[in-house]
């Protein structure tokens, strides 16, 4: 019974592991893309609008009796730029600062969900593979793991982890994000 029930947590281990690090993976990746990139605001949005509905009018106002109306415009429209310049780099520090932040606190909760997972399973099997399909890698895949037992390598946490890590960076880098 005990050693069906040790199986059992190896066999569900190694994709729970993997599912794992790869929403520390995704998560990551998304919080420096928002960082980049930033989320347009309703007020962006509307001064943008404001700036393209001056201009469009200042260029209808193409007679000389209404050029001063349209250089009025333009000069509003370019107050208008400004303004949207000044308020997308006040915009663009309060999102850096929160997803520093917010990345501080992935990161940490990131370490501290290895370390658990490195005691939880340490000198623990988390998979077994057949030996000889990771044949030149079987001891570094066992360190800390059993060793090779019955012709399978038992793979340890560690081994998993890093390998956990360079895949799900493979595999979200293959889903465009």
């Amino acid at each position: 019974m005990a050693e069906t029930l040790g199986e059992r947590r190896g066999s569900l281990a190694a994709p729970l592991i993997f599912t794992i690090v790869v929403v520390f993976q995704y998560l990551s990746l998304w919080l420096q893309h928002l960082k980049k990139k930033g989320l347009k605001s309703s007020t962006e949005i509307q001064l943008r609008g404001e700036i393209q509905q001056l201009l469009k009018e200042a260029s209808t106002l193409s007679q000389p009796s209404t050029f001063a109306q349209a250089a009025k415009l333009r000069r509003l429209a370019a107050a208008k730029e400004k303004e949207l310049a000044d308020y997308q780099e006040s915009h663009k520090k309060e999102i850096k600062a929160s997803s520093d932040l917010y990345l501080k606190a992935l990161f940490i909760s990131k370490v501290l969900t290895y370390l658990v997972l490195v005691c939880w399973f340490w000198r623990v099997p988390v998979a077994t593979i057949e030996q000889q399909l990771v044949q030149p890698f079987g001891k570094v895949l066992s360190w800390r793991g059993g060793g090779i037992l019955n012709g399978n390598v038992m793979v340890g946490i560690i081994p998993w982890l890093l390998l956990s890590t360079r895949v799900s960076k493979v595999v979200c880098r293959l889903f465009k994000f």
